[in-house]
């Protein structure tokens, strides 16, 4: 079941409340605090996610026509017709119910695990992942704003929405329900799933950690398989996580340069 928004900013404001609150000096304690600030940014950034979505969900005004651009302007890519990819798909019904629930159901606790492997696998890796969630998150949530159909609401096109199909939409009519309809460009769910894979292959040293890629192709046919987005959501997605990642390194290096260097340690003269 979702949190509403306002749901959501309760928790967090909970847990951001555990998180700073005095508390005896004691290193269970700390590390107990530690977890619910974090929890209470995470769980904070989806309120604002589903915030974004009824400031936009409402705006049918030229999200169809967005969504026909957008179908028309990426005819020069050199990847298979999302239309193609779709009926390939639809003659097999566990297949397609597969990703209907892959789509509906990974993408949060995907990213909620890889946050808790960081946390207490590589504490020193965290911020700067968390950091780079948080900018890439805002920056999607920002263009949201302006409503864009996906193909699923384009049926003239030729798509199915298969979610409906089967029974295993989240999604309701236009302007009710827990998730924002026309917010396809770009696809949180394609940003978050190839942050999740670079993050690991980068900060992991298992052989194992190349697996991980699995989650963003599974992602990707996922929500093509769906018609929930065209490739040009992900594309511009993954675009803003690297800008993302780009940027929170230059912060970080910036509030490096301008902290001030600790005072040398005054050495006492050896009697001779």
């Amino acid at each position: 079941m979702f949190l509403s928004w306002q749901a959501a900013a309760v928790v967090a404001t909970v847990l951001a409340a555990l998180g700073f609150a005095p508390r005896p000096h004691r290193p269970r304690w700390r590390g107990a605090a530690a977890v619910a600030r974090e929890a209470a940014l995470v769980v904070g950034l989806y309120s604002l996610w589903q915030l974004a979505g009824t400031l936009s969900v409402m705006q049918m005004d030229g999200a169809i026509g967005r969504g026909r651009w957008i179908w028309s302007a990426q005819r020069f890519l050199p990847l298979p017709r999302e239309l193609t990819v779709q009926r390939w798909a639809l003659p097999h019904r566990e297949l397609v119910q597969a990703l209907n629930l892959y789509y509906l159901a990974v993408h949060g606790p995907a990213l909620i695990a890889f946050l808790v492997w960081l946390f207490f696998r590589h504490r020193d890796r965290y911020a700067t992942w968390r950091n780079t969630i948080a900018i890439t998150t805002g920056a999607c949530l920002a263009m949201q704003l302006i409503p864009v159909a996906p193909p699923r609401l384009l049926p003239a096109l030729g798509f199915v929405d298969t979610g409906h199909l089967y029974h295993q939409s989240v999604y309701t009519a236009i302007g009710s329900g827990m998730a924002d309809q026309l917010s396809a460009m770009p696809s949180v769910h394609v940003a978050w799933a190839v942050l999740i894979a670079v993050a690991v292959i980068g900060t992991s040293t298992s052989r194992r950690r190349w697996w991980v890629l699995v989650h963003p192709v599974l992602t990707v046919m996922a929500v093509t398989v769906t018609a929930n987005h065209f490739y040009l959501d992900g594309i511009v997605a993954v675009a803003i996580m690297l800008t993302a990642m780009r940027l929170e390194r230059a912060v970080r290096v910036w509030v490096a340069v301008r902290r001030p260097a600790e005072p040398a340690a005054v050495l006492e003269p050896v009697a001779a």
